[in-house]
């Protein structure tokens, strides 16, 4: 809630109270009334873990919406001993559903592994042999960036410069003069949140978004973009939720926030946060339980009606099985924002388990 994906957090935190009140609204969670408490992690691996802990020790041992993969990473270890279980929503290391993987750890999102599934198809298309990558140095940045290198390679592609600016940077400058000069004729970024706005102010500047084909993930958000404008004009992006789908239960949801938000619409990360809760909601009504334990068994394996469909949370890993959509920075509906320009379906853009995971 404070710190560079405090606008990240104020999103996921929209959702969960969301979904808390249209619960609570309709009777609660089988007939249980639910209550939420947020801490603030400033996305902090080992804070996360201690307010994690402190969360767990009074009894809020149904945990979601923490924004770094490094926080969850923290936390998966400790939830059998604190009798706890999470849910992810927004973390993408793949190593939080692959060799760190946990039995009463899930993920709804979309993990690096399916956005490299999308990129691949797109860089096919695209003539820039040479490209660039600017990601955060933390375990999602570093994850994206050699999930686009191996795609890239896929395709015959070449990556002429890596970049792992610390998290929180306030200068992007060196990095940027190093892409320019590295000869790329495309760019991959994985920054969110502040460091991503900071970020595009400088690459603009630079003039960097006119001189090589930009793309990313996590980059060019609703929320970026809202803040961004024109200056992220172009660009192309993984788009992991969009209130723009075209599901009756995603309208529906779109209307209803629309109520609760005049004026707004849902937001990627708050698509995806309230894909959580629905899933952590029809568990607990499914195993007549609020014990983290019978909740964690109820979503395992299981089958649940979301936003985006039916979708089924994989045994194997604990991943949720859904699609994934590639898209470019436009102008639709009246304003600019991320659109999708290609979708790919759930059993292509979940890739199969690896083998790491040993639940």
């Amino acid at each position: 809630l404070t710190g560079t994906y405090s606008a990240l957090g104020d999103e996921a935190k929209r959702a969960v109270e969301f979904a808390v009140n249209e619960a609570n609204a309709a009777g609660g969670a089988d007939g249980r009334k639910v209550e939420v408490r947020f801490l603030d992690t400033e996305a902090k691996p080992e804070l996360a873990r201690q307010q994690a802990e402190k969360l767990a020790l009074e009894g809020f041992n149904i945990m979601t919406a923490t924004i770094a993969s490094g926080e969850v990473l923290a936390i998966g270890p400790m939830l059998n001993r604190w009798n706890a279980m999470f849910v992810a929503t927004i973390n993408k290391a793949n190593d939080i559903t692959g060799k760190q993987c946990q039995a009463r750890l899930f993920r709804v999102n979309r993990p690096d592994n399916s956005d490299a599934a999308v990129v691949q198809p797109w860089l096919k298309t695209r003539k820039e042999a040479k490209w660039a990558i600017v990601a955060a140095d933390i375990a999602w940045g570093r994850n994206s960036g050699e999930s686009f290198k191996a795609a890239a390679g896929a395709t015959g592609k070449s990556v002429v410069s890596e970049n792992y600016p610390p998290f929180g940077s306030n200068d992007y400058a060196a990095h940027i003069r190093k892409v320019l000069d590295s000869g790329a004729e495309g760019v991959w970024v994985a920054l969110a949140g502040r460091d991503a706005i900071t970020f595009a102010r400088q690459a603009k500047q630079f003039g960097l978004f006119e001189k090589v084909t930009t793309g990313g993930v996590s980059f060019t958000t609703d929320g970026t973009v809202k803040v961004l404008g024109d200056v992220v004009k172009g660009i192309h992006t993984i788009v992991n939720y969009s209130a723009t789908l075209d599901t009756p239960a995603n309208k529906k949801f779109v209307a209803d926030w629309a109520k609760a938000y005049p004026g707004e619409a849902p937001t990627n990360f708050q698509g995806e946060t309230y894909i959580g809760m629905q899933i952590i909601l029809q568990a607990v009504k499914r195993s007549g339980s609020v014990k983290p334990a019978d909740v964690a068994k109820a979503i395992s394996g299981g089958t649940f009606e979301t936003i985006l469909g039916t979708q089924v949370m994989r045994k194997a890993d604990n991943q949720l099985i859904g699609p994934n959509f590639f898209g470019l920075v436009e102008e639709a509906g009246g304003k600019l924002q991320p659109v999708i320009k290609m979708t790919v379906p759930a059993e292509l853009a979940t890739p199969v388990p690896d083998g790491s995971c040993k639940l």
